[in-house]
């Protein structure tokens, strides 16, 4: 009953955050119509980043009150603060009929959502960890990390059931007209909320925390104690820089930055691409418990570390693969057809704005925005200071003041071989599904364990607080940052690929900082105050 509860709990939260990615296009051109469309999408992926900006703020707070009052009346907070957050994202004006106030109310209720899981995890792997049997902490705890995988999986079925019986027309919708069947998800959530929070009312509080309060020996001031103290706190970097970081890039790398990929990339039918995203975690999610249960008998820290390793060697070539086998021609017209942006390079900009005020319109901007947006790769030439930036096709030079530049660009990269999407009866799905799922059992070898690991590295006294910090800012910032981050490292450097870097740079740190510097923890007593 506990792991039943804390997981159907925390599968409904991931479900509500994982509701807003699957749709981040649709609400794109809901909120941020105001802007051209390559922009419009950065900052929609950054407004989804934002729930996971203060998701940190929100393991301080909640951590704190965890380790005072308690894990189950926190985590039935938390989960509450979510729901209401999701509902209300279902009620969301569009651009078109209110304004900036559309993308201001957007990021506010984002900013709740990552509030409350900045509290919900570390409440529910500690909740379940303090429970298990010492030599099953590992498959106990695996539960809890299938929530994230099994969330995502419950959100791109029930957009795609809906999206399939209502057409797509009905599904998006017209910013103008405020109904329209992508609404139905978030909506529903309220639903699952009042599910949920009956389930864990009907919880008991922790053995091992009523036993410290039983004692007296609960910490009155845990954030001090946990990070202002050397020896709690140097464990709290370790684990971040060691453990979190590069769990949180292998984990969105391989769901969250794949779909996107297969997108907002590859130009992938999002219908074909959430099908196929869905059967690879099918596949995939059972090695959640196949590596919890390994983690028991040979160590949490060899298997996190083998998926650091792997996803190092081998994100190019799945990625690459991903492109052979789901979009051939735009393979074919990547290799046979380069194109060069001709620019001032102090016209370039980094196109990464993590408070979204900025507006990306120099003319490098124009030419780069609109190749991404095509997903061309390009050669970046120096021009000298001033002068107005070109895009070079094949022999034609199309200068960014050309009249209906993006028009006359986009009839230059068709005419060279670049497809405007992926042809469904061109997409190889075995293969490709084949390399989704090599991708979410790398997310399974260093999400499964790492619950454990992390409880039994902090004493009880702080738990919630030393553990729910390094996670959230891993999660929340390493993580939550890789898609906008990747998709301006590809808009800076003109490679489809070259936004892998970010990832496969983090696990390498992670998995040096980790061998070198973080014990192994299977075998410790985490009843210790």
């Amino acid at each position: 009953m506990v792991i039943f509860a804390s997981s159907l709990g925390t599968v409904f939260e991931w479900y509500d955050f994982y509701i807003y990615g699957t749709l981040a296009p649709i609400l794109a051109a809901q909120s941020f119509s105001g802007v051209n469309p390559t922009a419009a999408f950065i900052f929609t992926l950054l407004a989804f980043a934002a729930g996971f900006a203060v998701r940190p703020f929100g393991a301080l707070f909640f951590g704190r009150l965890g380790d005072i009052v308690g894990r189950k009346y926190t985590f039935i907070i938390t989960m509450t603060l979510m729901g209401v957050g999701t509902f209300f994202i279902g009620l969301l004006p569009s651009y078109a009929t209110a304004g900036i106030i559309a993308p201001v109310i957007l990021i506010c209720l984002r900013l709740a959502q990552g509030l409350a899981l900045g509290g919900e995890y570390g409440g529910a792997a500690i909740y379940v960890c303090e429970h298990a049997p010492r030599n099953k902490r590992g498959l106990y705890t695996s539960w809890i990390q299938t929530t994230a995988t099994l969330g995502l999986f419950m959100a791109l079925l029930l957009v795609l059931g809906i999206r399939s019986s209502v057409g797509e027309p009905a599904f998006v919708g017209k910013p103008e007209v405020f109904w329209a069947a992508w609404r139905i998800p978030f909506l529903l959530s309220a639903v699952l909320l009042v599910v949920s929070i009956w389930i864990r009312l009907r919880l008991n509080e922790s053995p091992v925390f009523q036993r410290m309060k039983a004692e007296g020996k609960g910490s009155k001031r845990p954030l001090s104690e946990a990070f202002g103290q050397w020896s709690n706190l140097k464990i709290a970097i370790l684990a971040l820089f060691g453990a979190t970081a590069g769990e949180a890039v292998i984990w969105y790398g391989g769901q969250f930055y794949a779909l996107f990929f297969l997108t907002q990339t590859l130009k992938v039918p999002g219908v074909n691409a959430q099908i196929m995203i869905a059967i690879a975690l099918a596949l995939g999610t059972p090695f959640f418990i196949l590596f919890g249960w390994l983690s028991d008998k040979i160590g949490r820290k060899p298997i996190i570390l083998a998926g650091f390793a792997l996803g190092v060697v081998t994100y190019f070539p799945i990625f690459q693969g991903i492109t052979h086998f789901a979009n051939p021609k735009l393979e074919a017209a990547l290799a046979s057809a380069p194109v060069t942006v001709i620019a001032d390079p102090s016209e370039c900009s980094f196109q990464f704005n993590p408070v979204g005020t900025a507006k990306f319109t120099t003319s490098c901007d124009i030419a780069k925005s609109a190749l991404v947006a095509r997903s061309v790769n390009y050669e970046n030439v120096e021009t000298p200071k001033g002068t107005k930036a070109s895009v070079k096709v094949g022999e034609q030079t199309i200068p960014t003041d050309t009249p209906n530049f993006a028009q006359v660009l986009g009839q230059a990269i068709t005419s060279h071989g670049y497809p405007a999407s992926a042809n469904p009866a061109d997409i190889n799905y075995a293969m490709t599904v084949l390399l989704l799922t090599l991708l979410v059992i790398y997310v399974t070898l260093v999400y499964a364990p790492i619950a454990a690991w992390l409880v039994e590295l902090f004493p009880t006294r702080i738990r919630y607080s030393g553990l729910s910090l390094p996670y959230h800012i891993g999660n929340g910032w390493f993580g939550g940052f890789l898609p906008a981050t990747v998709f301006a490292i590809v808009a800076a450097t003109g490679n489809i690929y070259s936004g892998l870097w970010y990832p496969i740079v983090v696990a390498a740190m992670s998995f040096v900082i980790g061998l070198i510097f973080l014990p192994e923890t299977k075998d410790r007593d985490i009843t210790r105050m």
